[in-house]
C-alpha cells in the first residue's frame, strides 16, 4: 500500500501546522523578568491574540531621535507656558507612538509628574493614559528609576485615579492605572510601604469599579499585566486577594469571554508563579495550593481557574525544586491537576451522550481545556472524566466538522459563500485548530495511561467521529459539486487535520491494546474497528505516514488469520446496491451518479487495497456476495487507480486458495472469469488499465485448472479484441507507425497473448499457438516484424524443455507463411466466440 511519498507523522506534528500543528512561540529561559519588558504584550503574542489597530500601530511605529527630543521640549514648554494646549497633546501621542524605541529616564518621569501635579495646568482628560503609559515605559525600562520620585508618582497617581476616573470613568485610564500601578509595585529597591500602597490601590480598583472591567474589550491584556506585575511582587495577604479579583472578574464582563483571555490567564499564573518560585517565596506557593483547591463557587469564573491551575502546572514544570521546595512545587502540581480534573468531570453529562450535550457555556470550557493540557505540556496522568472531555474537545471544537456539514445542509446553495465559508475559513486560523497536534499529542499520552473501560469509551467516540465525517463530507462534496470550490477546500483542509489526529489515536491503539495482555477476540474486534474507521477517511489521507502504515500492518497482521475477522470487515464495505442506488433521499434528489462520489470511492478504494492481504481466509460465499460485484462495478471507474486495483483485488482472488471450500472456490472463479473478461475488454483501452488486465489474465491462466473452459474462453476474448483492433486499424494510414509505439494499446494486446504462450498449460497452447497464428497472418508487415521479433526472444529465452520444441517448429512455420506475403484477407465471422459457442456453454 505504499503509493504516496513517505512522511512521519511526528515530522508532521512538530512542524505543524503543517499545515496545522503550530504552537507560540514561548522562552523556557526566562530566568529573569527583564527579558519581558511589557508583560501585556507578552501575554497578547503567546494567546495569539488579535489586537486593535491602535495598539498594533503604537507598538511597531517608531520615531526619529529629533523628533522625540522635539516632543520632550514641547512638553517642557507646556510649564514655562503655563498651557496645555493641543500641540502638547500630539507630542504625547508622538512619544507613546514611539514605545518601541524609547526610553524615559528620571528627569523625563519628573517632567511628567510635574505636568500632572501642576494646578496652573488644565489638562484634556485623553492626555491622563498617555502620561500613564509613559510613567510605564520609564518604571519597566529603568535600570534603576528613583525610588523618591515613585513615591511621589504614587501619591499623585492615586489622587487622580480617585478624582479623574470617578468622573469620567474611562476605560482606557482605568486601564492603563492598573497597568501602571502593577508596575510601579515591582520597581525593585522601593518601600515596603510605597510597594503595599500600590498593590491595595490596584485591589481597590479591581474590586470598586467592576462596571468598567466590563467593557475594557482588547485593553484586557493591561488589566491582567497589571495583576501579573502586582502577584509577583505582593505580600501574602495581597497575593490572594489578587487572585480572588483575577477569578471574579470574568463574572462582570459583559461580552463573552474568548478563548484569547483563558491563555492569557494561563500565561499571566505561569509568568507570576514561575517569579515567586525562583525567589523560593514558598508562603505565596502555599496560598495557591490553598486558593486552586478552593471550590470554584463562589462567583468564581470556571475557566479563569482551569486555566490558573494549567499556567501553575506549567510553571512547575520549568523548575527543578530542590530540599524544602520539592515538596511545595510536588504538592502544587497535584492540586492544579486535582482542579482540572475535577473541572472536567463538572462538563461530563450524566447520561452518557457525549456528542449532544455542547452548549455555550460547555463548548468553551472545552476549548479552554484543550488549550490548556496543550500549553501546559500533559498531565501526569488523567482519570476517565478528563480523558473523555480531551476527546470530545478535539471532535466537537477543535474539529467541529459536524458542526459544518450541519451549516452547509440548512443553509441554500446560493448564500453559501457568505457566513458559512467565512467561518471555516476562520476556524483554520484559530489557536485552537493550530494547536492541534500538541493537544492530540497530549491525548495519546493520556489514553496509555487510562485503564480499559476509559479506553473503550474514547475509542467509540473517534470511530463514530470517523463514520460521522464521512457521512457529512459526503453529502457535502456531492451538494456543493459545482458550486463555491473555496468551500469545499476549506473543509478538506480541516478534515485532513482530524485524520492525522485519527491516525496518531489508532496507532496509540495498536501500541495498547494488540498485546498479549488482551484476548485474542478482543485484538480481533479493535483491529476491525480501525480498518473500518480507516475506510472512512480515506478520502483525507493526502501523504503518506510511517505511522498509518505501521497501524495498518499491526491490525491487517491481528486479522488476515482468523476467518470471522476478516468476514466481518469485509461486510462492514458498502453493498452493491447501496454503492449504486444510495437509500438516502437528499442524495437522489441530486441525480446521484456512483461515479462521480469521490468520498465513497475512496472509501471502497481502501476496501480493494485491504482485502487482498486476507482473501485466502474469506470463504467463496462472502467473496460472491459481497465482494464480486463491488470489484466488477469499479473495474468501470474512470479513476486509473480505483480501477487498477479491482483487478488487482480480482487476481488476488484468482490466485487464492482455501481447503475447507475448495471446489466451490474454483467454481466461483471460473464463473468469474466471463465477467470479468467482458467487463474488462468492453472498456479497453478507455477505463481499463492494461497492467490491471495483464495481472487479472496472468492469475487466471495460472491458477485455474488446466484446461479449464474459462482459460479458453480468455484467449478467445483476447484473440477477438485484438483482431477488432485490427480491422479498424487496417483502414488508417498511420497503423504501421502506431505499432512502432510500446503505448500502443493494440501492441500491448498482442505482447499479452505472447507472453501467454509460457504460461498456459500444455492442454491449452495449442488452440493459443493456432489463434495466434491466425491473429498474426491478419497483421500488416510492421505487425508482424514486432510480433515474430518478440516470439524469437520469447523461445530463445525458454528452458521448458517439454514445450520448446513445439514452439521451434510452430515459430519456423508461421515465420514461413508470413514470408510468403499471404493474403490478408477480412476476419472470419465464424473465427470469433460467440456467446452461444461451445466455448460459452462449457462454462
Amino acid at each position: 500500500m505504499g503509493w504516496v511519498k513517505e512522511l512521519p507523522l511526528r515530522k508532521i506534528i512538530q512542524s505543524l501546522p503543517p499545515p496545522i500543528f503550530k504552537i507560540p512561540f514561548f522562552s523556557d529561559n526566562m530566568t529573569k523578568h527583564a527579558e519581558i519588558l511589557f508583560l501585556e504584550e507578552w501575554l497578547r503574542s503567546t494567546s495569539g491574540s488579535s489586537i486593535n489597530s491602535d495598539i498594533r500601530s503604537r507598538d511597531a511605529s517608531t520615531s526619529s531621535a529629533q523628533a522625540i527630543i522635539q516632543a520632550w521640549a514641547e512638553l517642557r514648554s507646556s510649564l514655562q507656558e503655563r498651557s496645555f494646549n493641543p500641540r502638547h497633546l500630539q507630542s504625547l501621542k508622538s512619544l507613546v507612538n514611539s514605545q518601541a524605541s524609547l526610553y524615559v529616564a528620571d528627569p523625563q518621569a519628573r517632567l511628567l509628574l510635574s505636568i500632572l501635579s501642576s494646578s496652573e495646568l488644565h489638562l484634556p482628560h485623553d492626555s491622563y493614559p498617555l502620561i500613564f503609559r509613559l510613567l510605564y515605559i520609564w518604571a519597566r525600562k529603568s535600570s534603576k528609576p528613583s525610588t523618591v520620585l515613585i513615591t511621589s508618582a504614587v501619591d499623585h497617581i492615586s489622587h487622580l485615579i480617585s478624582n479623574q476616573f470617578t468622573s469620567r470613568r474611562s476605560i482606557t485610564l482605568f486601564s492603563e492605572g492598573v497597568l501602571l500601578v502593577g508596575a510601579f509595585s515591582m520597581v525593585p529597591y522601593i518601600s515596603e510601604s510605597t510597594k503595599n500602597i500600590c498593590v491595595d490601590l490596584l485591589c481597590q480598583l479591581l474590586e470598586r469599579e467592576y462596571q468598567v472591567i466590563g467593557s475594557v474589550g482588547e485593553l484586557i491584556s493591561y488589566v491582567l499585566a497589571g495583576i501579573g506585575y502586582a502577584l509577583s511582587s505582593s505580600g501574602d495577604a495581597h497575593f490572594v486577594r489578587l487572585l480572588n479579583s483575577l477569578f471574579v472578574i470574568w463574572g462582570k464582563i459583559e461580552e463573552p469571554c474568548g478563548i484569547y483571555h483563558g491563555l492569557m490567564v494561563l500565561h499571566l499564573i505561569e509568568w507570576a508563579l514561575f517569579a515567586i518560585i525562583n525567589a523560593h517565596s514558598l508562603e505565596k506557593i502555599e496560598a495557591f495550593i490553598n486558593k486552586i483547591r478552593e471550590n470554584t463557587g463562589a462567583g468564581y469564573a470556571k475557566f479563569a481557574v482551569l486555566m490558573a491551575a494549567a499556567g501553575a502546572l506549567k510553571a512547575s514544570s520549568r523548575f527543578i525544586a530542590r530540599g524544602e521546595s520539592l515538596d511545595v512545587i510536588s504538592r502544587l502540581r497535584i492540586s492544579a491537576q486535582a482542579r482540572v480534573e475535577a473541572i472536567a468531570m463538572d462538563l461530563i453529562p450524566k447520561n452518557g451522550d457525549f456528542m449532544n450535550f455542547t452548549g455555550n457555556g460547555v463548548s468553551f470550557l472545552l476549548q479552554c481545556l484543550s488549550l490548556a493540557v496543550s500549553r501546559c505540556g500533559g498531565l501526569d496522568s488523567a482519570q476517565g472524566p478528563m480523558l473523555v472531555c480531551l476527546a470530545l474537545a478535539l471532535l466537537t471544537e477543535t474539529f467541529p466538522l459536524k458542526r459544518f456539514y450541519q451549516m452547509i445542509v440548512q443553509c441554500p446553495l446560493e448564500n453559501l459563500n457568505g457566513p458559512e465559508l467565512s467561518a471555516i475559513k476562520k476556524h483554520q486560523g484559530t489557536v485552537l485548530f493550530m494547536e492541534s497536534g500538541a493537544t492530540a499529542r497530549v491525548f495519546c499520552n493520556l489514553y496509555a495511561s487510562a485503564n480499559d473501560e476509559d479506553k473503550q469509551k474514547v475509542e467509540d467516540l473517534l470511530w463514530t467521529f470517523c463514520q460521522d465525517i464521512y457521512l457529512g463530507h459526503r453529502w457535502a462534496a456531492m451538494m456543493l459539486r459545482g458550486g463555491p470550490n473555496e468551500l469545499l477546500d476549506d473543509l478538506d483542509k480541516v478534515a485532513e487535520s482530524a485524520f492525522l489526529m485519527v491516525v496518531l489515536f489508532a496507532f496509540a491503539v495498536t501500541k495498547q491494546r494488540l498485546g498479549s495482555r488482551f484476548s485474542r477476540e478482543s485484538q480481533i474486534d479493535v483491529s476491525v474497528k480501525i480498518l473500518v474507521a480507516f475506510s472512512y477517511i480515506e478520502h483525507f489521507r493526502r501523504i503518506h505516514l510511517a505511522e498509518y502504515m505501521d497501524t495498518i500492518r499491526a491490525v491487517v497482521v491481528s486479522i488476515q488469520e482468523n476467518e470471522s475477522a476478516c468476514v466481518s470487515f469485509v461486510e462492514s464495505m458498502p453493498s452493491y446496491a447501496d454503492l449504486t442506488n444510495p437509500q438516502d433521499s437528499c442524495l437522489q434528489k441530486m441525480k446521484y451518479i456512483w461515479s462521480k462520489d469521490d468520498v465513497q470511492t475512496a472509501r471502497i478504494l481502501f476496501y480493494l487495497r485491504v482485502i487482498p492481504t486476507s482473501v485466502q481466509r474469506l470463504p467463496s460465499a462472502v467473496f460472491r456476495t459481497m465482494v464480486a460485484s463491488v470489484t466488477f462495478l469499479y473495474m468501470g471507474h474512470p479513476n486509473v487507480k480505483v480501477a487498477r486495483a479491482s483487478h488487482l483485488m480480482f487476481a488476488s482472488f484468482i490466485s487464492s486458495s482455501k481447503d475447507s471450500d475448495q471446489d466451490e472456490r474454483v467454481s466461483l472463479k471460473e464463473q468469474l472469469v466471463f465477467y470479468y473478461m467482458m467487463r474488462s475488454l468492453e472498456a479497453y483501452p478507455g477505463n481499463t488499465p492494461f497492467d490491471g488486465l495483464a495481472s487479472g489474465v496472468a492469475a487466471l491462466v495460472q491458477h485455474l485448472p488446466a484446461g479449464s473452459p474459462s482459460i479458453y474462453y480468455c484467449i478467445h476474448s483476447l484473440v477477438n479484441k485484438a483482431r477488432d483492433f485490427c480491422e479498424v486499424a487496417n483502414q488508417e494510414a498511420k497503423f504501421t507507425k502506431n505499432w512502432q509505439a510500446e503505448s500502443d494499446p493494440r501492441r500491448k494486446i498482442l505482447e499479452l497473448l505472447l507472453r501467454l504462450i509460457s504460461m498456459v498449460d500444455i492442454q491449452v497452447l495449442p488452440e493459443l499457438m493456432k489463434l495466434l497464428a491466425q491473429l498474426i497472418i491478419q497483421l500488416p508487415r510492421g505487425g508482424q516484424d514486432m510480433a515474430l521479433n518478440e516470439l524469437y526472444i520469447l523461445v530463445a529465452e525458454s528452458d521448458d524443455v517439454t514445450r520448446k520444441p513445439t514452439l521451434v517448429s510452430w515459430l519456423h512455420s508461421l515465420s514461413y507463411i508470413c514470408s510468403q506475403g499471404t493474403s490478408r484477407n477480412a476476419i472470419p465471422k465464424d473465427a470469433r466466440v460467440k456467446e452461444n459457442s461451445p466455448i460459452t456453454a462449457r462454462l
